[in-house]
């Protein structure tokens, strides 16, 4: 599918293309949609085989994001940045190439963290910009990693409601052990539920196990566990329908986004009678703490990141009554708050 084509399936308002002559650095900043209000995504530095692979994630990155803004009821819609990382890229340029091109938009677009990019790196593009969230910097937004984890913590919690069965006990698989699934961790152990967890890095995995007592899971077995409750924290892409139709667990809520590698994959799991929360749902914590930031000069308190179980829990309701997948019908409803028109930044 040639990158015209990738805008018109996913509806897209502007993809911009940027590149710094001098080191080679490539960037790809995707706005899909702002009918609700600028839009908010983070920056991605990832490998990317070519250019058109690079389009197609950003602009599918920042669908997911317009549709994480609209059911989190926030003013605002969905945005995506690329970083095309390589051997020898020199990150300095490369994120303050992005500052320029995210300046450039004047503010219709605000980035903040994402995979691969923290706040050493923010801080380039924040030489560039002013539309950017520093979470670490004196007057920013705060923690969005551990906003993001407070959400999926909530959302993962109405799930098990609904399971039912308490967090304390419930045995629950973290993959993935970056700023999110860390802290997603800490909450689950805090709370008392039995924890494995899961890492390409072995060492992340060995420094849960001592923090927080897990049980630590091959990555290669994550898929094959018995669990109450898988929490995919890593990368996207993870279950296909072949996956999904023997996975051992009767949840899944995480922190990654693009969950699901192919559409059947999640009416394979809701025919078995697995509760999905759809990622998109789950992970809006961050996207909440730096919109509200950046709209309205807020910091998100905990009872508003809390509203993110209410919304996961109504979901899973709602999809029980109507028999229709989560992600299905969270797709439709955010469709329908997008074309309903604009939020205000309390709402």
């Amino acid at each position: 599918m040639g990158s015209v084509d990738v805008l018109a399936a996913a509806d897209c308002e502007q993809v911009l293309v940027v590149r710094d002559r001098a080191t080679g650095a490539t960037a790809v900043l995707a706005v899909h949609d702002t009918r609700l209000g600028p839009a908010h995504g983070g920056i991605r530095r990832a490998r990317y085989p070519d250019l058109g692979a690079a389009v197609a994630d950003a602009v599918a990155l920042a669908q997911a994001m317009t549709w994480k803004a609209a059911l989190a009821e926030l003013p605002a819609g969905g945005g995506k940045t690329v970083l095309l990382d390589h051997d020898g890229l020199d990150r300095a340029a490369a994120y303050r190439l992005v500052g320029r091109a995210v300046d450039q938009l004047g503010g219709r677009y605000f980035t903040g963290p994402d995979v691969g990019t923290g706040d050493a790196e923010l801080r380039f593009v924040a030489e560039a910009t002013r539309f950017v969230a520093v979470p670490g910097r004196d007057g920013g937004p705060g923690d969005l990693a551990a906003a993001t984890a407070s959400g999926v913590f909530a959302a993962l919690t109405a799930l098990a409601e609904r399971l039912p069965a308490p967090v304390r006990g419930l045995r629950v698989v973290v993959q993935g052990l970056g700023a999110v699934g860390w802290r997603l961790a800490g909450l689950l152990h805090a709370a008392g539920a039995e924890l494995l967890v899961a890492d390409v890095q072995p060492e992340r995995a060995a420094a849960a196990a001592a923090a927080f007592g897990a049980h630590v899971v091959p990555p290669e077995r994550v898929l094959a566990t018995p669990c109450a409750v898988l929490a995919p924290c890593a990368l996207g892409g993870l279950l296909t329908a072949a996956t999904a139709a023997a996975l051992p667990a009767r949840g899944i809520c995480g922190a990654a986004n693009n969950v699901f590698a192919d559409a059947d994959a999640a009416d394979v799991l809701h025919r078995r009678g697995v509760l999905v929360v759809p990622d998109f749902v789950a992970n809006a914590g961050g996207l909440v703490r730096g919109a509200l930031w950046h709209l309205a000069g807020e910091r998100a308190d905990d009872d508003r990141l809390r509203r993110i179980g209410r919304t996961a829990g109504e979901l899973l309701d709602r999809s029980r009554t109507e028999d229709l997948p989560p992600p299905a019908l969270a797709l439709r409803l955010a469709r329908e708050r997008v074309a309903r028109g604009a939020l205000s930044p309390g709402r």
